[in-house]
């Protein structure tokens, strides 16, 4: 029997990957309101995930072996989206017979990095820069077989954002690590504000990052200071 490709459904990284956009542009001050959600039991593996920690405006993370580099000056929010989103799930019933199940645990879904430019709150006149990196079970996507089919839903919920796709997802290489990359951008009245997610399985997780900023070329920067480590025989 063919395995049924992954259904869209609106998980933690998913759903925060909406929010990150709308708190991405200027002079947003109100959340993105989400779908109601039901529970769904966390997996064992899930539990061992490691939040990873920042120093010296580092993010590292033993488990998934990666490094991000976070700009002088940034604001992290990652506790405060993963409490937000624990919030959330406590105060929705699951009412919506079209929503999809989230996971009741953020050990089946976790924000590790939530870093802006300035406050996500803050008024400003250009685009809030910011990074994004979350991880969730891949039991939560039954048929799951590769990166590839996990970009069917990013792409989906990124579209529902007004994002236009610039290139479908391709293979990026970073290090020792080959990962799948997806370009957006959304017009936001004389902003343009970019996107590009990159996406990978490891350890039991899909993985996603995911940057915003105001150029290609800052986009392309915050990408640079994600590291797996240098390939055998390249110098940094």
């Amino acid at each position: 029997m063919a395995c049924r490709r992954p259904r869209p459904v609106l998980l933690i990284p998913i759903a925060l990957l909406a929010f990150l956009s709308v708190y991405s542009v200027a002079q947003s001050s109100s959340a993105a309101s989400h779908a109601s959600q039901a529970t769904r039991k966390p997996s064992r593996t899930a539990a061992l995930l490691d939040p990873g920690t920042v120093t010296n405006g580092v993010y590292r993370n033993k488990t998934l072996g990666f490094t991000c580099k976070i700009p002088a000056g940034w604001v992290l929010r990652t506790d405060e989206m993963n409490a937000r989103d624990e919030d959330e799930q406590a105060n929705n019933t699951g009412t919506d017979s079209q929503a999809a199940p989230a996971p009741a645990s953020s050990a089946a879904g976790k924000v590790l990095l939530a870093a802006f430019s300035r406050p996500p709150a803050a008024a400003g006149e250009d685009v809030n820069s910011s990074i994004l990196i979350a991880a969730e079970s891949t039991a939560a996507y039954p048929g799951l077989k590769d990166v590839a089919q996990y970009f069917e839903p990013l792409t989906e919920v990124a579209k529902a954002q007004g994002f236009s796709v610039d290139e479908e997802p391709y293979e990026i290489a970073i290090g020792t690590k080959t990962l799948v990359r997806g370009d957006f951008h959304k017009d936001v009245a004389s902003r343009v504000m970019h996107q590009s997610t990159l996406a990978m399985l490891s350890h039991g997780y899909a993985v996603s990052f995911t940057v915003i900023g105001g150029t290609d070329d800052e986009v392309g920067e915050l990408i640079d200071g994600l590291d797996f480590g240098a390939r055998p025989g390249v110098k940094k």
